[in-house]
C-alpha cells in the first residue's frame, strides 16, 4: 500500500473480509440476542462484538501495522489521540437498531483513510447477500459466490429523483429537506447502505443533518466515490477523516449521485 492506487486495489481483499464476517454475525440475527448499553446509550450485540474481533484479526493479517479505529473498541476504550495519514475504520455492525429490530439493513464496513480521505472499502449487507467494494477502475458490486459486476451512479432523474432518509425523520423534518435539495420521493433504509444504494444507481441523494461517526459511513463513501458519486459538506466543502480532536466524529453531510 505504497500508494493510493494500491489502496484502491486492496478492496477485494476488504470485501472477502467483511463477507466472512458477514457469515460468522448472520446466524446471530433474528436470534434475540442480549443488547447492552454503551456509554452513549446506543445498542451493542455479541453480534457487534464478534464481527469487529474476526475484522481487526484479518486486517491485522494481511496490513501489518496499519492503525485500526474500530467502533467497539472505541466505545469500551476510547479513540486515539492522534492518528496518522493512513488507518482503517471499522464498523462491524453498522445500523444495530435494525439488526435489533430485525431489519435487513444492515452492513459490514471497512474503510481505508488515506491523507484524510476514503481510498478503499468494502461494505457487505449479509441479509440481503450483497457485497459492494472499490477495484482500480471504479465501484463493484457482487452476491456472494457470484461474479463481481461494476456498479454506478445514475444521473439526475428529473421529476423521480429518490432521497434516503432515516426511519425516524419527521414528516416536517422530510419536508424541509425536499425544498433545500429538490428530490421528489423519500424511501426510509438504515446503515451505510444508503451510500451503496446511490452508488449502484437505485437512490439519488442521501441529505445527512445529524451526528454520524466516522466509520459509520467511510467505507461506502469509498464505494459512492468509485461509483462517480460524492460525499461533501452541506456547503460543498470536502468530507474529511482523521479528526482524532473529535472523538471521530462527523458534522453534517450530503451524499450525491450522479
Amino acid at each position: 500500500m505504497s500508494n493510493l492506487k494500491d489502496a484502491a486495489a486492496i478492496g477485494a481483499i476488504l470485501a472477502d473480509i467483511v463477507e466472512e464476517a458477514g457469515r460468522l454475525i448472520l446466524p446471530l440475527w433474528r436470534t434475540g440476542l442480549t443488547v447492552d448499553a454503551k456509554a452513549d446509550n446506543s445498542p451493542v450485540t455479541e453480534a457487534d462484538r464478534q464481527g469487529e474481533l474476526l475484522i481487526t484479526r484479518r486486517l491485522a493479517e494481511h496490513f501489518p501495522g496499519v492503525p485500526i479505529v474500530a467502533e467497539e473498541h472505541a466505545s469500551e476504550f476510547g479513540t486515539p489521540d492522534a492518528i496518522g495519514p493512513r488507518f482503517f475504520l471499522v464498523d462491524p455492525v453498522d445500523g444495530t437498531k435494525a439488526f435489533v429490530r430485525g431489519d435487513p439493513s444492515w452492513t459490514v464496513n471497512i474503510g481505508l483513510i488515506q491523507d484524510r480521505r476514503p481510498a478503499a472499502g468494502a461494505v457487505c449487507a449479509p441479509a440481503s447477500d450483497e457485497t459492494w467494494f472499490t477495484g482500480p477502475d471504479g465501484a463493484l458490486k457482487r452476491k456472494a459466490g457470484g461474479a463481481a459486476e461494476p456498479c454506478r451512479v445514475r444521473p439526475w432523474p428529473q421529476g423521480a429523483s429518490v432521497a434516503l432518509i432515516s426511519h425516524t425523520m419527521k414528516d416536517e423534518t422530510a419536508r424541509k429537506l425536499a425544498e433545500t435539495y429538490h428530490f421528489d420521493t423519500t424511501l426510509a433504509l438504515d446503515s451505510s447502505v444508503k451510500l451503496c444504494r446511490i452508488a449502484e444507481g437505485t437512490a439519488d441523494i442521501y441529505p445527512r443533518h445529524g451526528p454520524t461517526s466516522e466509520w459509520d459511513i467511510a467505507a461506502a463513501q469509498a464505494v459512492l466515490e468509485a461509483a462517480g458519486g460524492s460525499v461533501r459538506t452541506p456547503d460543498g466543502g470536502p468530507f474529511l477523516y482523521g479528526k482524532a480532536d473529535e472523538a471521530f466524529r462527523n458534522g453534517w453531510f450530503v451524499a450525491r449521485g450522479g
